[in-house]
């Protein structure tokens, strides 16, 4: 191959890229800074996201994607450009292959959205695949048996369940509830509890730090600042990790209400090879402490993190791209 073969996992929060042959060559926060006068791209990625909050009247840091899909349709190509372009150089003789994953639960209009986007950017061909698809052949799970398997992937704008059997998606369910709703559950409990307002990257660090799904034997604590919502001037509190664990319970809520959705829809021979194997957690949310826990005792079913859970989207994308006389049939191309 001349030409360079890139699969994308284009995510809420964070977009990895995987070069086949190289592996992961950039994993860059989904965020686009813009000028608000003439809607010129001034810095992507992780330049883009120290932004976050911080920007005068004339630039503008968006997510273009929210929720796992695309917001901003322009802002978006911009985004995919400036990562093909870093890739595969300025100047480039053969345009590159590019694979991208897209939650199973998306609409045929919010496929062609990005297939578009993608063949805009630059790409020759482009490609799609089911992210809980590729999250399974990353997490090396054989999907071409005739054996049920579950996947859950996390990450920070959607949450998707899926059984997979001889190499297609059986049953699958989404919520669009994951990492950043997380994050937003935190600043609404400082606000409504505390009286301060934080920012996202804030919360953001709060989860990271003490965050937990189940109450923690030894508590932590953590210094937070922000804006006192009452008077307006700076705050700092200190909050606790029980308290970030009540205060993320309903979200969590939510993805056991859907995982319970889909285990309904199981046929009974999926089911029992299910309970055999138990529920691969991927995804940067999985990463929770003691998520993995509060499935199981909820569900009844064991659940585990994959190894690497941030990279097994980008990795079953780029594996699926170099073998994709082997995937063409859970491959959609344009």
């Amino acid at each position: 191959m001349i030409s360079k073969q890139i699969a994308i996992d284009l995510g809420t929060a964070n977009t990895v890229v995987w070069e086949v042959g190289k592996g992961i060559v950039l994993n860059e926060p989904t965020v686009v800074a813009v000028s608000v006068e003439d809607n010129r791209v001034l810095a992507v990625g992780g330049e883009a996201k120290t932004m976050l909050g911080r920007t005068p009247g004339n630039i503008a840091a968006l997510r273009p994607l929210r929720e796992g899909v695309i917001a901003d349709y322009e802002v978006t190509e911009a985004m995919l450009r400036y990562f093909v372009q870093k890739v595969c150089g300025k100047i480039w003789l053969f345009k590159p292959e590019v694979m991208i994953c897209t939650p199973a639960g998306v609409t045929q209009v919010e496929r062609r959205a990005v297939l578009d986007a993608t063949l805009s950017a630059g790409a020759r061909n482009a490609y799609l695949i089911d992210e809980p698809l590729a999250a399974a052949i990353g997490a090396k799970i054989p999907i071409a048996q005739a054996s049920g398997n579950m996947v859950l992937d996390m990450g920070g704008g959607a949450s998707e369940a899926a059984v997979i059997s001889l190499g297609g998606v059986v049953v699958h369910k989404s919520v669009r509830v994951a990492g950043n709703r997380i994050d937003e559950a935190i600043a609404s409990y400082l606000r409504r509890k505390h009286n301060i307002v934080i920012g996202e990257q804030t919360s953001e660090e709060i989860k990271i730090k003490i965050g937990s799904a189940l109450p923690l034997v030894k508590e932590e604590s953590l210094e937070v600042k922000g804006r006192d919502s009452l008077l307006g001037l700076p705050k700092i509190i200190t909050i606790s990790s029980n308290e970030v664990t009540e205060a993320i319970k309903p979200v969590l809520n939510m993805i056991v209400n859907m995982l319970k959705e889909v285990l309904e829809e199981t046929a009974p021979e999926l089911s029992s090879d299910i309970i055999d194997k138990g529920i691969v957690m991927t995804g940067g949310t999985s990463l929770l402490r003691g998520f993995d826990k509060m499935l199981t005792k909820e569900l009844g079913v064991s659940c585990h993190v994959a190894e690497d859970p941030l990279f097994c989207v980008v990795k079953g994308t780029g594996i699926a791209l170099e073998n994709i006389e082997l995937y063409k049939r859970s491959v959609t191309r344009k």
